[in-house]
């Protein structure tokens, strides 16, 4: 085993030259931290979880800005791009594809770039990272800084576009089924959903912003091919805003939806209730008051009496049906 392919400290998760004879190689701490400082440009990615990883990047990265440093070990981060000298300090979310997690709970990745060096961590497994780590490992990986930022950068907003098809593909299914099923389950559905586009969302619009602000830099590695190839990503993800919001706007409308059916119902079940209370009402009010017995009960001595009174309820029972025909409450469209 060479020098080149023995490990590294555990927080240090990949390391590659990009270039040169031990391109694709996984480097040692010794050759990493030469390569860093070499001509040739060289990858690191860190685990931000992991002991040590903090104080290895302020020991042997000092060199750095310190205002690199500082994003580097910093946790609470948004999409955000800063130019500092000939290089850049670029902090970018992608999806959240590890188990137990949601995807829009989206993984911080956070690095600096410059022509000789890209130093890239995170606290979360990204898929986008490890697919260039493999890609490396073959072979096969960007050669420069400015092609490691192209391939990053789609393999993320990818990941991306994935989940906001996905969304759109689930929102018009609820929407099919809220039409057609009049279900006040898919309620639960629908402000799930919600809650995912609005998770996501907050993340995507300084994504978008960080894009265009690495396209109008100044920086002297990023040559007119990769500002194109980061303009097209820039356009992907400006879309994918558009849909996002969108999607959240009909996310709002079916949960309306589902709101108007369920007041439609309970509408209904009281005018049932009114229906009824108008018609036994009067009834009741006649049976109460020949049940009172002052002076003796109505008709007590007349054999006929129970059937004239409930020939008289039912007449009235019918008038009351006519009168509530009339007014449209029953039949004719009531």
């Amino acid at each position: 085993m060479t020098e080149f392919a023995m490990p590294t400290p555990p927080f240090v998760q990949f390391a590659h030259a990009l270039a040169g004879e031990h391109k694709g190689n996984v480097l040692t701490e010794k050759a990493l931290l030469a390569a860093l400082r070499g001509d040739e440009p060289a990858w690191v990615h860190l685990d931000g979880k992991q002991e040590g990883a903090d104080e290895w990047i302020a020991h042997h990265l000092d060199y750095l800005d310190p205002q690199a440093i500082e994003a580097l070990l910093d946790v609470s981060t948004r999409s955000r791009f800063t130019a500092l000298g000939n290089g850049m300090i670029l902090i970018l979310r992608g999806m959240n594809f590890n188990a137990g997690e949601d995807p829009e709970d989206m993984v911080s990745i956070r690095m600096w770039i410059d022509p000789q060096r890209i130093v890239t961590i995170s606290r979360k497994r990204v898929v986008a990272i490890e697919k260039m780590h493999a890609a490396m490992s073959e072979g096969q990986g960007p050669e420069t800084a400015g092609e490691f930022l192209v391939k990053l950068v789609e393999d993320v907003t990818e990941n991306i576009n994935k989940f906001q098809k996905e969304l759109d593909t689930r929102a018009d299914l609820l929407e099919h089924r809220v039409i057609s099923e009049r279900n006040e389950h898919l309620r639960r559905k629908v402000v799930d959903m919600r809650l995912q586009i609005i998770a996501a969302r907050r993340f995507l619009g300084p994504q978008r912003d960080a894009l265009a602000q690495i396209i109008a830099s100044k920086l002297d590695f990023l040559d007119p091919n990769t500002r194109r190839e980061i303009e097209e990503e820039h356009v992907k993800m400006m879309r994918i805003v558009e849909d996002m919001d969108e999607l959240r706007d009909q996310a709002a409308v079916l949960r309306e939806e589902i709101s108007g059916q369920i007041s439609d119902r309970l509408n209904r079940n009281m005018f049932v209730l009114s229906v009824l209370s108008a018609i036994f009402l009067p009834l009741g009010f006649l049976t109460g008051l020949f049940g009172v017995n002052v002076g003796g009960l109505p008709g007590l001595e007349n054999g006929q009496a129970f059937f004239w009174l409930c020939a008289s309820m039912g007449g009235l029972v019918l008038v009351q049906l006519l009168v509530l025909w009339r007014l449209r409450w029953i039949g004719r469209g009531g």
